[in-house]
């Protein structure tokens, strides 16, 4: 596979932009095609590795119109979302009443060691290659000791690219794994998904860990 060429400022803008855009203009669509998404297997996962009692402060990051901050506020958690998409906070704020931060995924601004478990749901497949270990150092540093980062990502073959409007990049387990420990993390699990299903039909990566 051909090193991916880096990435000059001004084509990280275009990404952003473009991406974000695309989630802005299809917001209403996109709250109701996924409103039935059962994703209790992802938050068992994140929820059953935080060691500390019930209230844990939960960051929801890339939490889209809000459906996993209500769940996470039901369940008897502290839930704060983020989304680079300006629509998307604005209706995860209104439809919860959580705390909600509009933050590019690539320009973040974290509390230091402020919480003890990151929900990233269907969201780090945006951030490209050359980005991701600076931004995972950074979620790191937003976790209290010991703390736990949930991540749920489309497998491939360590790919990136425009696929329509959003830009995307596929990791395998392997590349995933070497990421995750660069940046400080120790695995506590791996699954696929949707679960109970043979692989080839289990595009989603789902993995867990702590912060060492």
């Amino acid at each position: 596979m051909k090193p991916t060429p880096k990435l000059a400022p001004d084509q990280l803008t275009r990404i952003t932009t473009t991406t974000l855009d695309h989630y802005d203009s299809v917001a209403e669509q996109f709250r109701e095609g996924t409103r039935d998404h059962d994703v209790s297997q992802n938050i068992d996962a994140l929820l059953r590795h935080i060691e500390v009692p019930a209230p844990a402060r939960i960051l929801d990051f890339g939490c889209g119109p809000g459906r996993d901050l209500r769940t996470f506020m039901q369940l008897g958690h502290t839930a704060v979302g983020l989304d680079g998409a300006a629509r998307f906070a604005e209706m995860a704020r209104q439809d919860t009443g959580c705390e909600v931060w509009q933050q590019d995924f690539l320009t973040l601004d974290l509390p230091a060691q402020h919480f003890d478990g990151i929900f990233a749901n269907a969201v780090l497949f945006h951030i490209p290659r050359q980005e991701l270990p600076r931004v995972l150092r950074e979620l790191h540093a937003t976790l209290k000791p010991r703390g736990v980062l949930f991540s749920s990502i489309p497998r491939g073959d360590n790919q990136e690219g425009w696929r329509g409007p959003r830009y995307c990049v596929y990791h395998d387990l392997e590349s995933w794994r070497a990421l995750l420990t660069e940046a400080g993390f120790v695995e506590l699990e791996h699954f696929y998904r949707p679960a109970g299903l043979p692989r080839e039909q289990q595009p989603w990566l789902a993995s867990v860990w702590r912060a060492a």
